[in-house]
């Protein structure tokens, strides 16, 4: 079990709950590893332990599959989840149980299953999804108050960022086939594997599956305050697809090319990008999803 132990007090309380109820439930062994630093990550990944079990958010499955990624390991292990970050989107997708206790139960009982990442040109790898533009800029002004505000950052980063934004000009392709063209500016693009983001604030695409063997691509493009405000309402909800501001496509390749822009990747901030091409790379890791009871 892979821990951030910079997680604090009440991350290392909830890693030590689910430690005793795997014990409980019937585990044979337990080795919890706690990582600091990419050094410390390497070092725990040299194992001969089959199961790795990251006690994270998005940002720590970010970390992990990158790693293994980097390592060529992606096929060598199976990966599970206990959610104990703070938005825990890739979680929410697969219904992998928000308390330790029932989580850890679940990673017993659940079934592994190979399961999709996407990867860009610069070798990153993403799992859950990708913003550019005024969503990764809803991110990194989250990220300001994640410590004071927990989940209810995301909202607030969201409603700093987007209520005076304008957009970027930008060109979308997918498959080589052109989405939006420069001549008018986006809002945002995303690139979807889990279907949830800031936290289960939004809904990035309801029909997201991290099994499909594609991308799932969304674009906005502003029109006013008030169609951005109703888009903001319809993204919680998971409506938005049908805006006809919304631009939706599923694709194996997509690349955007803009002005210089914030990216965020599981969560992860990037500035000034200005090019990158994503593909899907289809069942590149084993991952144990849980049963549809314990899900429930």
């Amino acid at each position: 079990m892979i821990n951030n132990s910079r997680s604090g007090s009440n991350g290392e309380r909830q890693l030590r709950t689910a430690v005793g109820e795997l014990a409980v439930a019937g585990a044979d062994a337990v080795e919890v590893v706690s990582c600091t630093s990419p050094a410390d990550l390497d070092a725990a990944l040299d194992t001969e332990h089959e199961m790795l079990v990251v006690a994270g958010g998005d940002g720590s499955l970010h970390a992990v599959a990158n790693a293994l990624h980097r390592r060529g390991g992606l096929g060598s292990h199976t990966v599970g989840l206990l959610p104990l970050g703070t938005g825990n989107d890739f979680a929410r997708t697969l219904g992998v149980p928000l308390e330790p206790e029932t989580a850890a139960r679940a990673l017993l009982t659940g079934t592994p299953l190979p399961l999709d990442l996407f990867v860009d040109d610069t070798g990153e790898v993403t799992v859950n999804a990708v913003h550019l533009g005024v969503g990764a800029d809803s991110t990194r002004e989250a990220a300001r108050w994640k410590e004071t505000l927990g989940p209810v950052s995301f909202p607030v980063g969201g409603l700093a960022a987007g209520w005076a934004a304008e957009g970027y000009r930008m060109r979308v392709t997918a498959d080589g086939e052109e989405v939006v063209t420069p001549r008018h500016r986006t809002l945002m693009a995303g690139l979807a594997n889990g279907r949830f983001v800031g936290g289960g604030a939004g809904t990035l695409d309801p029909g997201a599956r991290p099994d499909s063997g594609v991308i799932s691509l969304v674009v906005f493009r502003p029109r006013g305050f008030w169609r951005r405000a109703a888009h903001a309402v319809r993204l919680h909800r998971g409506t938005h697809p049908v805006e006809p501001d919304v631009h939706h496509r599923l694709a194996r390749t997509v690349r955007v090319v803009s002005e210089p822009l914030t990216m965020s990747s599981d969560g992860e901030i990037t500035e000034e990008v200005t090019a990158r091409t994503w593909r899907v790379l289809p069942g590149a890791w084993r991952f144990v999803v849980p049963s549809a009871r314990d899900s429930a």
